[in-house]
């Protein structure tokens, strides 16, 4: 395969040329208008925004990016599925209130946002992946595979469980439904925290495999002060698919997942449900590596960056802007005090040392469980695109 074109722009900016402009330069330029979006509908999937996390995306920038698809005679809206866990984003009232609080508004960013998977993360499309080695059917928020069009609007950072943040993660994780997210994260099956299960029987209701039985009992108190007795939920995991629906519909946040993926499968899986979101449409992806912060920004907290800021990618490929952002940070120096020099002086003190590539990669360092290049491996093997890449910068 040839390589990719991936588009740069540094963070320098003059007298009446400021970032908004760098970005619709490099965007433009990176050759967005090859795409017919004439009477098109665009779904611009972004991180909304944990609530207490300032290190996600402004929406100055997304409104950027909404200016140019109505330029080119698009009709855009930004998007994102709802959260597995919980937060505030973990229903489609939470997070729209999240995103409004965050700036992602009709009067900030010049079009509407929609929660792709609906009120509780149900409301998706079973979509099956060509060449899927670990997942046939991914479940992906229906209206992010209503949009005729898809651009990925990603910050580039640190990730606990994948390595790193970026448009993979973005698009395969992000776009998933929250039953999709379990899918992805979970090899397991759920449990129920009887401590706060009510006995609503409400996910036994959303259970097609009658995996629900309610025979412990526990007191309860209600809001009048009186005490009742309720019989509480337990899951039979031989009948469990766990397809996660139940986490969905539970609103006492009493159904946990159980986060048992390894690290290179959960990769294996965002390359994946990449795949099955961008097969077949047009898709162009836009990453800021700004910001740069050790974690997801599904925290509500930001630590600080690992690394100073480098600037804005720009590619038709999602797997080499990948490979583009992981290399621009790889080769830029560490900033002092931060959790990647903490972990790297507990490895140091351990004596304990990474091998090979990873001895020098401060996402690994940072989370030295994880390894980002199995992403990118499997998604050349699935033919999702190339980590080879030329790369242009833009002025």
């Amino acid at each position: 395969m040839e390589p990719s074109k991936v588009y740069f722009c540094d963070l320098h900016t003059h007298l009446g040329d400021g970032l908004p402009n760098k970005l619709k330069r490099l965007i433009r330029t990176a050759g967005i208008e090859q795409i017919d979006f004439a009477n098109k509908f665009v779904a611009i999937k972004m991180h909304l925004g944990e609530p207490g996390n300032l290190s996600f995306l402004r929406p100055n920038y997304a409104r950027v990016v909404v200016d140019v698809v109505r330029e080119l005679g698009g009709k855009p809206f930004i998007t994102d599925c709802n959260t597995l866990y919980v937060g505030g984003r973990k229903n489609g009232l939470d997070h729209l209130d999240s995103a409004y609080a965050n700036g992602f508004n009709p009067f900030q960013t010049g079009c509407h946002t929609i929660i792709a998977d609906g009120i509780k993360g149900l409301d998706e499309v079973e979509v099956p992946v060509e060449g899927g080695e670990y997942v046939k059917s991914a479940k992906i928020g229906r209206a992010l595979m209503d949009a005729d069009i898809v651009i990925s609007l990603t910050h580039f950072k640190g990730h606990e469980g994948a390595g790193f943040g970026g448009t993979m993660k973005n698009i395969g994780m992000g776009g998933g439904s929250r039953a999709g997210k379990m899918d992805q994260h979970a090899a397991g099956k759920p449990t129920v925290k009887t401590s706060k299960c009510i006995g609503c029987r409400q996910c036994s209701k959303i259970c097609a495999h009658g995996a629900f039985g309610f025979e412990e009992v526990r007191e309860i108190e209600l809001p009048s002060g009186k005490k009742r007795e309720v019989h509480v939920a337990s899951i039979d995991h031989d009948c469990c698919v766990g397809c996660g629906r139940c986490i969905a519909v539970c609103n006492q946040d009493a159904i946990h997942p159980g986060y048992s993926a390894a690290p290179e499968v959960l990769n294996y899986k965002i390359a994946e449900y990449t795949k099955a979101v961008v097969d077949g449409r047009p898709s162009f992806h836009i990453s800021l590596a700004i910001d740069v912060s050790p974690n997801c920004d599904c925290h509500d907290e930001n630590d600080k960056p690992i690394v100073g800021d480098i600037g804005f990618f720009a590619s038709f490929d999602p797997v080499a802007i990948d490979q583009a952002c992981a290399d621009a940070v790889m080769a830029s120096e560490p900033l002092p005090n931060t959790e990647l020099t903490d972990s790297a002086a507990k490895m140091e003190h351990n004596h304990e040392h990474l091998e090979g590539e990873q001895a020098k990669d401060p996402f690994c360092i940072t989370h030295p469980d994880t390894d980002w290049r199995t992403c990118i491996a499997h998604a050349e093997k699935i033919g999702l695109g190339t980590s080879k890449y030329e790369l242009i910068e833009v002025k």
